[in-house]
């Protein structure tokens, strides 16, 4: 047995979840890179185990608090309080290990959006079903205070998110490096609404409800046109891995930008586009040049596509979402 595994099977019976002599599976999950993910077939039902590690699963030298998966619980559960189809269940929390147990949901049922996605099945009404629960959880937590206070996490987010994506790509971009470097002080200085931080179709399910949000470790209170950029840029992408499926992406991108801008009550919605935008392209550039980059553009003539296209948007001075699609599907056509 591993250290892992003896780790989880300890939080389980501390959760009450397992006795300490139960005979039940573990089988770990693959894909992340900043937890240890198991899923246990406990003698009353399934469930996901998730240990937040306190070094990242990269080539880097990548660490962030496990402390994490405390905000990871938070957040979950407040978006249940809102609308409980949106996440899986928390059946327990060990706080002392970094472990916590939430629902399995069974992929039949649930399938991930991103392998929907790269095989194709682009759905521009899941979308925008997903723009919207996104925007509904923003305006939900948009002025307050004491979420505020809850969540007050800025080490994690600049240690998670603005350190090794906007701050490593600057490093490697000095020709662009000063705007990066503004775009990410204004994230970190926001207290506008609660980020969730890892918007991307891998962590979003297609529920039979609508989408479901997955991996809330680097919830913070800041600027929301985050998670509508951190996710957004994954549509792009994928356009850059698949130029087969650019039209249906662009429709997508458009479809989910439309609903979320749609339902933005706590500040005028084209500011918040003009504030996407630039943070948008320095994601792109961020996930060819940051400490994460993407895992399915090895092509370094594509990665140099990204980049150029990321590079060529920070420099257009009044950039809007709608500029970026238009001219992103345009260029797409030359790959």
């Amino acid at each position: 047995m591993t250290e892992a595994e003896e780790t989880i099977r300890a939080a389980l019976a501390d959760m009450g979840l397992a006795g300490a002599r139960d005979d039940y599976t573990l089988t770990p999950l693959v894909g992340g890179i900043s937890c240890d993910v198991f899923m246990a077939e406990l003698p009353a039902r399934r469930a996901v185990v998730k240990r937040a590690l306190p070094k990242l699963r990269v080539t880097a030298d990548w660490r962030a608090p496990p402390e994490r998966s405390e905000a990871e619980v938070a957040w979950i559960k407040l978006v249940a309080g809102i609308n409980p189809a949106w996440v899986p269940q928390v059946l327990g929390e060990d706080r002392t290990r970094h472990v916590f147990a939430m629902a399995y949901l069974p992929p039949a049922q649930y399938p991930l959006w991103k392998a929907q996605l790269a095989e194709g099945h682009i759905d521009a009404h899941f979308a925008a079903s997903v723009g919207a629960a996104l925007a509904r959880i923003h305006a939900a937590t948009a002025g307050r205070t004491d979420i505020a206070a809850a969540f007050d996490n800025r080490a994690q987010f600049h240690a998670l998110r603005v350190e090794p994506y906007l701050l490593h790509a600057a490093g490697n971009n000095p020709d662009v490096a000063a705007t990066i470097r503004e775009i990410a002080n204004g994230v970190e200085s926001s207290s506008i609404a609660l980020m969730q931080g890892d918007i991307s179709p891998k962590n979003i399910l297609r529920g039979p409800e609508g989408p479901v949000f997955l991996d809330a470790e680097t919830a913070c209170y800041g600027d929301p046109a985050f998670d509508l950029a951190f996710c957004l840029n994954h549509l792009l992408l994928k356009g850059a891995w698949h130029p087969q499926y650019a039209a249906a992406l662009s429709n997508a991108f458009a479809a989910l930008k439309d609903a979320y801008l749609k339902g933005v009550s706590w500040e005028d919605a084209s500011a918040l586009d003009r504030r996407t935008a630039p943070l948008l392209a320095a994601l792109l550039l961020a996930r060819v040049d940051g400490k994460s980059p993407v895992e399915y553009l090895p092509d370094a003539r594509k990665r140099d596509f990204v980049r150029a296209q990321a590079k060529a948007f920070l420099q257009v001075p009044t950039l809007t979402l709608d500029t970026i699609i238009v001219r992103w599907t345009e260029a797409l056509k030359t790959l």
